[in-house]
């Protein structure tokens, strides 16, 4: 089963330039039970996750915020006085033994149903890029050169085989906070190999031997000139790619083209998006039919079903939310993490604002 963690950043100011992550010991907190009741959820919850004993956990990108657990019954939260490693967490994860891991910038966090451990971070080599099943991949930012690879004992930063563009990049921008090779999103596609939207220089795919890119002016730049990068990828039904810019789709080609480029060919995508239709997309799931839903960052979502395009407003009384992820949990509910409005479910025919029973 193909897997997505959408790092939502970038459109937060100094939020895309977090503290140096801790890179030293291993840090474990010392309470043998961690977490507080509480009876509401807060504005800002940009990701959303249910594990596998079906609790859902609730997270944003607020520094003073919380991560939130809802067992269906009670709403327990979390924070850094628990020993999580930060507040702001940008993905959650789940691996086979059941621990959950959060991406935060200051540190990758393990909790293990009792207490928070901030893994150790290893610096990796070309020789630590690998492929394995079992692995998890995180960011902790957008400001570095490459993800994060944990193999359930050792967590390797690693940085991306450098290549031309980036060369460009920095000889245009020398001033640049954030690296062009910062990535924004993750995704494992159906063969096992791994997409990796960059900041600045199109998607990374890794598949195992060698990492190739995809790389188009208007997946990155919007019509109005901004830097919006890759922030969401997908492969639809029929084995197609997406990314971001809902007016093409892209077939990814046996071979390589010339340099480290994919070979690949473009194909329409939505039929009447561009700068008068759908908007460029925050994030993007299939639900259970192979439909596509499209979560843009301030108006709303947009289905498409292959012959017609439907919108789906999303408000807080008359405000519209600003939107930052789409989810699709694991009985094919679909849920929306905001920045400004907590997190709303799609109850068959709108998205409804979620509240604690």
């Amino acid at each position: 089963m193909a897997t997505f963690i959408l790092i939502v950043s970038g459109l937060l100011g100094n939020e895309l330039h977090p503290e140096n992550p801790q890179e030293q010991l291993t840090t474990k907190s010392s309470l043998q039970s961690v977490g507080r009741p509480a009876t509401k959820l807060g504005s800002n919850l940009t990701a959303v996750f249910q594990d596998s004993h079906d609790n859902y956990w609730f997270a944003g990108l607020n520094a003073k915020g919380a991560v939130y657990r809802f067992d269906g019954r009670q709403l327990t939260v979390f924070s850094s006085r628990d020993g999580l490693a930060g507040n702001a967490v940008l993905s959650i994860q789940e691996d086979k033994r059941g621990n959950i891991y959060f991406d935060t910038r200051q540190g990758v966090s393990k909790y293990d149903g009792n207490t928070f451990a901030t893994l150790k971070v290893t610096p990796g080599s070309v020789e630590d890029w690998k492929l394995d099943p079992g692995d998890l991949w995180f960011t902790m930012g957008t400001e570095r050169d490459g993800p994060y690879r944990y193999d359930g004992k050792s967590l390797y930063r690693l940085s991306f085989p450098g290549i031309k563009r980036a060369d460009e990049f920095r000889a245009r921008f020398p001033n640049a906070a954030w690296s062009p090779y910062g990535v924004y999103t993750m995704y494992k596609d159906r063969s096992g190999a791994m997409w990796f939207g960059t900041a600045s220089l199109g998607a990374c795919r890794y598949d195992g031997q060698s990492h190739s890119w995809l790389y188009e002016e208007q997946l990155t730049t919007t019509p109005s000139g901004g830097d919006f990068g890759i922030r969401s990828i997908i492969q639809d039904k029929a084995g197609f790619y997406w990314f971001c810019n809902p007016r093409f789709r892209y077939e990814v080609l046996p071979g390589r083209a010339m340099g480290e480029a994919i070979n690949y060919r473009r194909k329409r995508g939505v039929a009447g998006s561009g700068n008068d239709g759908v908007p460029y997309f925050m994030s993007i799931t299939n639900d259970d039919k192979g439909q596509l839903w499209m979560a843009t960052y301030d108006d709303g979502v947009w289905r498409n079903d292959g012959n017609t395009l439907v919108n789906y407003p999303v408000r807080d009384g008359k405000t519209d939310v600003r939107l930052f992820s789409i989810y699709k949990d694991r009985q094919g509910a679909l849920w929306l993490g905001t920045h400004n409005a907590g997190v709303f479910r799609f109850d068959g025919k709108k998205f409804v604002q979620f509240e604690v029973p």
